[in-house]
């Protein structure tokens, strides 16, 4: 699964590096600069520049496999963690000098509130009590026991979030790259009224629900009833009023369905409510209004608990470590 992962990743590298270039190549990647950027536009130059930001890309990855075999929690996680916790010293001054003290402290009492709730949400979680029937197994006796499968309100993550914004993101660059010097068609006129700025409310309401459509899908695909019922039958686990087994598979499908719905709204509502407020202060749908965005806040919320998590972790192995010695 590793090796796939990787092969996916720099596909894309290689997709999106291709897409930059070009748009550089035509004067377009940066706005109100519309002079080619490149030095070489030649054919040989432009899949060197490619080839470069592919392994630039395939360096980052490598990194982000290092921090996670031999350092805490997940590298990639832990390196999109720190860009974007790098970017907020700036960006808030930025607002400072741009929109002054009050409007300042309007977004930072904001961002506390939205990081206190992702933090609750985060944190909530279906606990289902499981229990373990007696077995004798030689002379010993196992079994016995109570436990719980917690099921998380967010059991998805954020990946929902990202699916939506790149798949978002495709028709845009698609339009960009087949833009006409003389006249834009009509459907990159709708592309580009409707499907580039955030804060416009096809956008949001597109934006908000392929994330609720990608939450439900993604946690189809990673979180199996049955297996995890055949789980349980197999170590002798059973959930109490539930007979092992297909019952029990289905009362897990009934509960993670209903707790994926608020799960959804929950991320839809995080993401789009910077695009909201962008529009309603006025930022026209740039990024002078918010330090960070729905998905830079789910980020550095998940990472960090995450972080934590694995700290205290670690110094519980320590201090078990210690007593055993």
């Amino acid at each position: 699964m590793t090796q796939y992962t990787r092969y996916l990743s720099i596909a894309l590298a290689i997709l999106q590096a291709t897409g930059l270039v070009a748009l550089a190549a035509r004067g377009q990647l940066l706005r109100g600069c519309p002079q080619d950027i490149l030095a070489d536009t030649s054919i040989f130059g432009m899949i060197i520049i490619v080839l470069v930001m592919t392994a630039g890309a395939a360096l980052v990855m490598w990194f982000g496999e290092q921090i996670t075999e031999r350092g805490i929690g997940n590298g990639m996680s832990l390196l999109i963690f720190a860009g974007i916790a790098a970017r907020i010293p700036s960006e808030g001054k930025q607002i400072l000098d741009s929109k002054g003290g009050l409007i300042f402290g309007l977004v930072c009492v904001a961002a506390f509130v939205v990081i206190v709730g992702v933090i609750f949400v985060e944190q909530g979680q279906r606990r289902i009590p499981v229990q373990y029937a007696k077995r004798v197994v030689g002379r010993k006796m196992y079994g016995g026991s109570s436990t719980y499968l917690p099921l998380k309100v967010n059991q998805a993550g954020v990946i929902p979030v990202i699916f939506a914004s790149s798949l978002l993101y495709l028709p845009n660059l698609v339009a960009q790259l087949t833009q006409s010097t003389n006249s834009d068609s009509w459907w990159q006129k709708i592309i580009q009224k409707y499907l580039v700025n955030p804060g416009n409310p096809v956008y949001v309401v597109i934006y908000f629900a392929l994330i609720v459509f990608f939450t439900y899908f993604y946690v189809a695909i990673t979180f199996n009833p049955e297996e995890r019922a055949d789980e349980m039958k197999k170590f002798g686990g059973f959930i109490p009023g539930y007979r092992p087994g297909k019952p029990t598979a289905d009362y897990l499908n009934y509960v993670l369905s209903r707790i994926t719905l608020p799960g959804s709204i929950y991320l839809g509502a995080v993401a789009v409510l910077p695009n909201l407020l962008l529009h309603i202060g006025g930022g026209g749908g740039g990024s002078n209004f918010l330090p960070f965005g729905g998905t830079s806040v789910l980020i550095v919320v998940s990472v960090g608990l995450d972080t934590v998590k694995q700290i205290e972790s670690q110094l519980m192995n320590r201090n078990y470590e210690g007593f055993l010695k």
